[in-house]
């Protein structure tokens, strides 16, 4: 199993040890405000095959490249006015911007899926600190097996991927739980490829636009996160349940039961209080406290489609899609 390291004990030694393994090519798990990353160099091709091999990922689906800082990221990309002013008031944060490459950019073409384009993002905290140090971009999907449940502790990534990795970087739980928003710019329009951590509305008021939304059925793969199935537990998904049958796992949200509920495997609930930040944070650990709980379907009550609630509920969907 994996080597993990506690990175709030010695931060110092995580980095040695992290830019070390990282030099050899490898992959490692690494902690963001988001989920848990699987990192590797994006300048090395055999680094980027073993991030899509440890997670069974299609290479048709591209990878975020997270960078240290602004000025680093402008070494790789090109910036209109409307990304670098998001670039300038959410970087750090959960904001992957999709940006055109340069042409001198040493991103190797592995990390884009072949596209003339790049999902940057900032990580805020230990993961920003570890890129600055190890001097080139990191290519860091998030660190699970291709189209399960996102990992948001060290001990999700050892259950998954432990046996294939040499170093795990624990900072304990992710603060934001969900994976960044990501948006792109097309003929100065504002178009949102993924919901996520960072809300729309945010990103509306900066950019003083609205955000235009992907068609699902006919969206091409240009970003990760918009495959139809994705973030699947074992169990089955069923979402705005109005009531809970026999033997199935409940995941509510908000102070208000459903009929049957007593009759459940497990109950959880996202938020009590009603919070989306508290359930954006909680959803991918007890989606996978549910899937333990050996039930065929877990259910969800219905979550409001508004602020963090979009990217919640986008994930769902995908949870629940069908499945090859």
């Amino acid at each position: 199993m994996a080597h993990i390291i506690d990175i709030t004990v010695d931060p110092r030694e995580a980095i040695t040890s992290a830019c070390d393994v990282l030099a050899d090519g490898l992959p490692i798990a690494i902690p963001t405000e988001t989920v848990y990353g699987l990192a590797a160099d994006a300048t090395n091709p055999a680094a980027i095959t073993r991030i899509y091999e440890t997670k069974g990922r299609p290479r048709f689906n591209p990878l975020i490249c997270h960078m240290a800082d602004l000025a680093m990221a402008e070494q790789y990309a090109i910036f209109d006015p409307v990304s670098r002013a998001l670039a300038e008031a959410f970087w750090p944060g959960p904001l992957t911007i999709v940006l055109p490459l340069r042409p001198e950019s040493s991103i190797h073409s592995l990390a884009t899926a072949g596209l003339d384009t790049v999902g940057i993002r900032l990580p805020r905290g230990f993961a920003g600190e570890l890129i600055r140090a190890f001097g080139k971009p990191l290519a860091a999907p998030s660190a699970n097996t291709s189209g399960k449940i996102s990992a948001t502790s060290a001990t999700h990534v050892q259950a998954d991927l432990g046996s294939k990795l040499k170093l795990i970087l624990d900072a304990g739980a992710s603060v934001v739980g969900v994976e960044s928003t990501i948006v792109k710019v097309e003929d100065g329009k504002l178009r949102l490829l993924r919901p996520g951590g960072l809300p729309a509305e945010d990103i509306e008021r900066v950019a003083g636009q609205k955000l235009h939304r992907a068609k699902k059925a006919s969206a091409a793969i240009e970003a990760p996160g918009m495959l139809a199935s994705h973030y699947a537990p074992g169990a089955a998904v069923r979402l705005a349940a109005t009531h809970i049958d026999a033997g199935e796992a409940f995941i509510g949200f908000g102070s208000m039961s459903l009929p049957g509920a007593e009759k459940a495997a497990t109950v959880l609930n996202l938020s009590p209080e009603g919070n989306l930040a508290e359930a954006a944070a909680n959803l991918f650990d007890y989606m996978k406290r549910a899937d333990a709980s050996g039930a065929g379907t877990i259910a969800f009550s219905a979550i409001p489609d508004e602020g963090l609630g979009e990217a919640i509920n986008d994930r769902l969907r995908r949870a629940a899609a069908p499945r090859e």
